[in-house]
């Protein structure tokens, strides 16, 4: 864990105007899921399953297919990741909400908040269902952006789309893809799970039961954060 990616002993107060929320490993845990099929796909191409799932994580499928097998063309990698994303959406054993995501979420009611995920529609809204979630109304999906994380035109794409200044927004993060396009967004980054913390968010912690969220009378919001 790095010097800047600290859990602190009290709460960390951070301001904004908007946050930006991934889903896998941030709200839903789908690891059980992404486990299964990453390492099935690893088996069907020869690769140490162990060093693809270091991988995959917070990238969209394709991107992570290009890092994996860099001399296979882009058409294969993309209809690879359609038949997987088929895989995943039927695949929902396993899937549940991060502790204290429900709570959150709820507390982000009327608050400026948007969904930013590498997952597309139909599967972000049936990993949210299966956990229980409520989906934000403003969503960025796979559909949405012409570059995966670790690439920030997601979150910018959800800054712009909530009308908000990406220095004045917080984004919640899992993964080293993720936390690397938060930051290249000009955004601070909460990291959520054992993932984050080697990574270098501005602070981690352990799952969103240790997240509080509260409208100020400036009209921002204010965070608690460990």
């Amino acid at each position: 864990m790095t010097a800047t990616a600290r859990t602190p002993a009290t709460p960390t107060v951070l301001t904004a105007r908007a946050l930006l929320l991934d889903m896998d490993g941030t709200l839903v845990d789908s690891d059980a899921v992404v486990e299964r099929i990453w390492r099935r796909w690893a088996g069907r191409h020869g690769l140490d399953p162990d060093e693809v799932m270091k991988v995959v994580h917070g990238r969209q499928g394709h991107a992570s297919m290009a890092v994996l097998l860099p001399d296979r063309p882009v058409e294969q990698n993309l209809a690879d990741n359609a038949r997987m994303l088929a895989e995943e959406t039927a695949d929902m054993e396993g899937v549940v909400a991060v502790p204290g995501a429900p709570e959150f979420l709820a507390s982000l009611r009327g608050l400026p908040h948007a969904l930013v995920t590498s997952a597309d529609v139909a599967l972000s809204t049936a990993r949210m269902a299966a956990a229980g979630l409520d989906l934000p109304d403003v969503r960025v999906t796979a559909e949405s952006v012409g570059a995966s994380k670790p690439d920030p035109e997601g979150f910018l794409k959800g800054a712009a789309e909530l009308g908000v200044d990406p220095a004045d927004c917080v984004v919640f993060e899992d993964s080293g893809a993720g936390i690397a396009a938060g930051r290249a967004a000009g955004m601070r980054v909460v990291g959520v799970g054992p993932r984050a913390g080697f990574h270098g968010p501005d602070v981690t912690v352990q799952d969103l039961t240790r997240v509080k969220a509260e409208p100020a009378a400036d009209g921002t919001i204010r965070l608690y954060v460990g």
